[in-house]
């Protein structure tokens, strides 16, 4: 692992067990994440981005353990994270931070926002209580959220002011790595590129975020590193550049393809995609996208494909770039 390097995933493989029958025993399982590595380094932003169910969120709630992994290897500043036992978890643990997708769901109905974003820096001593008020509404000022905001609940809020709070939370502990997930898709778009801003800020001090992520657009303004994952598997990774502009993985060219054009003369070969993803409880042999693929042959039906280097740092998994 370079200097560099923050958080190093390597063959990361999830699967959650489906039960049946009358005595409720296993009879298969969702396989949402299988075999995932990529590199998060320090001060840069890799946006995690494909269709809905491609296992995106399995892959950052495992990475910072809220699902224990079923193989593989999560490494965090040199530290096996899923290896570590509870004290030192817990010294690391303000040092890496979730923004959730559902904001409502992460925070507690009977907290005020206020206190929901001041607990984690009493937990770990981080502020004095004394200094914690102050702490707390500086945060908020950055995300968008005034003093008026700090005794309220958070059934008082819009669903974009709770996603506000849920990001000045995860902030309040100036950590290292953010797993920010769809952090701005419920937000208007004013107060996406104040947030997005924010991001960029951050990163110039140093903090590092794995940006998961529909928003092709906004990936492409704030990551410098892009990974595309499709039904449990990345299938093409690189730099910015590499990805949004030499496109290698046909899924990876059908996602631009629908990315919206503002100059109405521009001309862009739109690539439709049929059907509907496959099943992770039950993925297609050989290449999981052959079944949806426009340029599938009788290889990609029946043999797993490989991942191929195709420059540095770029990395696609199909047939056609054997």
């Amino acid at each position: 692992m370079s200097d560099d390097t923050l958080l190093a995933v390597n063959g990361l493989v999830k699967h959650f067990p489906l039960h049946g029958g009358v005595l409720g025993r296993q009879t298969g399982a969702v396989r949402a994440v299988d075999d995932v590595s990529f590199v998060v380094r320090r001060g840069r932003s890799l946006g995690l981005v494909g269709e809905s169910g491609s296992g995106k969120t399995t892959v950052g709630r495992t990475v910072l353990g809220l699902h224990q992994k079923d193989a593989g290897e999560v490494r965090f500043a040199g530290h096996d994270l899923h290896a570590l036992d509870k004290a030192a978890l817990r010294r690391l643990r303000p040092q890496l931070q979730l923004v959730f997708q559902d904001p409502l769901g992460s925070l507690n109905p009977r907290l005020r926002v206020g206190d929901a974003i001041g607990e984690a820096l009493l937990a770990h001593g981080l502020c004095p209580r004394e200094a914690l008020r102050e702490r707390v509404l500086a945060v908020m000022a950055s995300c968008g959220l005034g003093e008026e905001h700090y005794s309220r609940y958070p059934h008082e809020f819009s669903g974009g002011q709770r996603q506000r709070v849920g990001i000045a939370r995860a902030l309040a502990l100036q950590p290292a790595l953010i797993v920010a997930d769809e952090p701005v898709s419920a937000l208007d778009v004013s107060i996406q590129a104040q947030i997005i801003n924010l991001f960029a800020d951050l990163k110039q001090q140093g903090v590092s975020f794995l940006f998961i992520s529909h928003d092709l657009a906004v990936v492409e303004h704030l990551c410098e590193d892009v990974a595309v994952m499709y039904l449990g598997q990345i299938v093409e990774q690189g730099s910015r550049e590499q990805v949004f502009g030499q496109p290698r993985h046909p899924y990876t060219r059908a996602l631009l393809s629908a990315i919206p054009v503002a100059d109405p003369d521009a001309r862009r070969e739109r690539v439709v995609l049929q059907g509907e993803p496959p099943s992770p409880a039950n993925p297609p042999a050989g290449c999981r996208f052959h079944t949806r693929c426009p340029q599938a042959t009788a290889q990609c039906a029946s043999v797993v494909p490989v991942v191929h280097r195709v420059a540095a740092g770029h990395q696609v998994r199909c047939h056609l770039m054997a």
